[in-house]
């Protein structure tokens, strides 16, 4: 299926979840314009790189160039098109409620601009309940749209690959405009998911949530483990080894990032902050920072007054640029407050200490960031030597002690001989 003679239009184009959509777009032959705030972005866009990075993403974006895709900070674009999509995730406030005027706001401050009949599409995380206002807002002004959410479910340096490889969940509250986007994302995704507006609302936050709550069980046990003075990775190992149950057994590390925690709030909210697990997950979660701060104290009896810390990562995830949310900003402020002094390495960001020099000055480490230039227990061909906060358990070797058991024949051999 082809977008061939379709106009569409993303707002907050140039981001991470509008970009690579609308570099699809372009790809399936729709005259696609991107529409960001940030100019700069802009004209990087339209100069052919991705502003932050994605696996192929400068490759398939000069394509998308070539067939005609173009950004702009220009709102009035909108007008043109048969197909608006609204890259809006609702966020939350200093009290960790759903902000849904945000929302509004911006999709009132454009949908003045777009015609009679068009497509339009929310794209982002959307509090429960969020579309059915829109709707009622879009029916209450008799405004000729098909309105449809359809949720983004990809991972951030993967939204190329997966825009063509996952199911694609699409959801309104009439025919007329499921078909339409149907259509639309039949051009790219293998297949179609139909969901009510509210079921795809509650889709995308109770995975984010659930996989937020398997991150907490699992930093919750490296906590109970590592303050009683026993290696978690050794139960870790123990428990995973040859044990096909425990194969999804998550491992511990920081969890962070503009979604997971948000939508496990909005959920939480949603519920009338009944989601007792969801706050206990936070909990856990955003406390695992000043644990880490307290092991590397540890190293020196309590205090780091006098101690230079090096950081290694400063991204929210791994071989990644994004430091949104990220946890590691938080380990750095908990040294220094400690009266540690602090420097930090990331390949994937400017201004960093080169790492020999901050393992040369460091006297400890903490790996916030288990980037794959880190290498495992390794950086190149030569392992760190100070001493290292490692919640990742990206440096540490097997311990298991293993020792060969006894057939069942061997067992009722053994059994026979002691009668």
């Amino acid at each position: 299926m082809s977008l061939e003679g379709k106009k569409a239009v993303i707002i907050g184009g140039c981001g991470h979840v509008g970009l690579p959509l609308g570099v699809k777009f372009a790809l399936a032959g729709a005259e696609t314009t991107l529409i960001d705030i940030d100019a700069a972005v802009v004209e990087k866009v339209n100069g052919g790189s991705f502003p932050f990075l994605e696996r192929g993403g400068d490759e398939q974006l000069r394509l998308a160039i070539d067939a005609g895709l173009r950004a702009t900070t220009e709102p009035m674009k909108c007008a043109e098109a048969d197909i608006v999509v609204f890259v809006i995730g609702t966020p939350v406030d200093e009290h960790l409620n759903p902000k849904i005027s945000d929302v509004v706001q911006i999709f009132d401050g454009y949908v003045e601009y777009i015609k009679p009949g068009a497509l339009v599409v929310m794209r982002s995380t959307l509090f429960p309940g969020t579309m059915e206002h829109l709707y009622n807002r879009v029916s209450q002004a008799k405004l000729d749209l098909n309105l449809a959410f359809c949720p983004e479910r990809v991972a951030q340096g993967y939204a190329l690959d997966e825009i063509d490889s996952l199911p694609q969940i699409v959801s309104a509250f009439e025919d007329k405009a499921f078909n339409a986007a149907y259509e639309l994302f039949a051009a790219l995704a293998p297949e179609i998911i139909k969901l009510s507006p509210l079921e795809a609302e509650m889709t995308k936050l109770m995975a984010n949530s659930w996989r937020y709550l398997e991150f907490a069980i699992a930093n919750q046990f490296y906590m109970i483990a590592e303050k009683n003075g026993v290696d978690f990775y050794k139960i870790y190992e123990a428990i995973r080894y040859d044990y096909p149950r425990a194969k999804g057994y998550k491992s511990p590390g920081f969890a962070a990032g503009p979604c997971l925690f948000k939508d496990t709030m909005q959920l939480a909210s949603f519920f009338d902050h009944q989601f007792s697990m969801g706050h206990s997950a936070m909990l856990v979660n955003e406390g695992l920072a000043g644990f880490v701060v307290d092991k590397a104290a540890a190293h020196f009896d309590g205090s780091l007054w006098g101690k230079t810390v090096g950081i290694l990562g400063m991204t929210f995830k791994a071989n990644n640029d994004d430091i949104r949310e990220s946890l590691s900003f938080r380990v750095r402020k908990g040294l220094e407050f400690k009266g540690a002094k602090v420097l930090f390495n990331d390949p994937y960001l400017e201004g960093s200490t080169p790492l020999d020099e901050l393992e040369s000055a460091a006297d400890v480490l903490v790996l916030s960031t288990p980037h794959r230039e880190y290498g495992d227990r390794e950086y190149g061909d030569r392992a760190f030597t100070k001493p290292m906060v490692d919640v990742w358990g990206a440096y540490r070797s097997s311990t298991l002690e293993l020792f060969p058991g006894t057939k069942n024949e061997d067992v009722a051999s053994l059994k026979r001989a002691n009668q």
